[in-house]
């Protein structure tokens, strides 16, 4: 079951990405930072599951138009006092619902999200699938300057990690 989700979304990001990034002539790339609030709720050391929690930071890049956004992540968490680290690779794909039309170009957005963990903590390191969704708002500040916050969170395939929640702020530079 996990496996067809996984082909489904992972199918839906490519299409997607590739209708964002080459077959809008409006569509531009982009590149940025984000970083937030995050929880894994997961195994920790003799089999105990713990929801540790700690700050998430990260790098993203991707391109978008004014319907669809596709972006790939790479973000690090690490809870030393939970003995909790996390590295994980998203890709995610996100519709605007609608964009304002006021001096700040406000657009919020619905998304689904695939990609890899690694998670560790004493006597474990799990490497798995993971897949889920988020929403949040992305505020245009400036031509080239996006500002983003959005809630996102993933369902693990691994028996050693449940899920991740994060609250997100990002900030993108358009080119």
């Amino acid at each position: 079951m996990v496996k067809k989700i996984a082909v489904v979304l992972l199918s839906t990001i490519i299409g997607n990405s590739l209708y964002a990034g080459d077959y809008d002539a409006n569509a531009k790339g982009f590149l940025g930072l984000e970083v937030g609030a995050a929880t894994v709720d997961a195994d920790r050391f003799g089999g105990f599951t713990h929801e540790g929690d700690a700050v998430e930071y990260g790098i993203r890049f991707g391109a978008q138009s004014d319907v669809w956004r596709a972006t790939f992540a790479f973000d690090y968490f690490d809870s030393s006092s939970d003995d909790q680290n996390v590295e994980k690779g998203l890709l995610m794909v996100d519709y605007f619902l609608f964009t304002s039309d006021t001096e700040y170009k406000v657009r919020p957005f619905v998304g689904a999200n695939v990609g890899l963990i690694n998670y560790e903590s004493t006597g474990i390191d799990a490497t798995d699938f993971i897949y889920g969704g988020q929403a949040g708002v992305i505020v245009g500040v400036g031509e080239n300057i996006d500002l983003d916050l959005s809630y996102r969170y993933s369902l693990s395939g691994s028996e050693k990690v449940n899920n991740l929640g994060s609250i997100i702020f990002g900030l993108n530079y358009l080119y």
